[in-house]
């Protein structure tokens, strides 16, 4: 199994951590954690956690676009 390590160009590039992992073969998507952060890495919504929510969600929307993958194809979520 190959895995091809995704950083999108519109999610914040972090120091530690790849954000998009994709296993080949039989294709497997791994998405890292993500955070109410913009492109830039700044925190969205400070004390407002629905607007914290949807930037979540749509930096998750764009994890899997960079995977060629869709909401539609999720498995698994898990919210701490």
């Amino acid at each position: 199994m190959t895995l091809k390590y995704i950083n999108p160009n519109d999610l914040p590039t972090p120091q530690t951590y790849t954000q998009v992992v994709v296993a080949t073969g039989s294709k497997l998507v791994f998405i890292s954690g993500q955070e109410p952060e913009d492109i830039h890495g700044n925190l969205v919504g400070r004390g407002d956690l629905a607007a914290q929510a949807r930037q979540v969600y749509a930096n998750l929307g764009r994890a899997l676009a960079a995977a060629g993958a869709g909401p539609q194809h999720v498995t698994r979520i898990t919210i701490y």
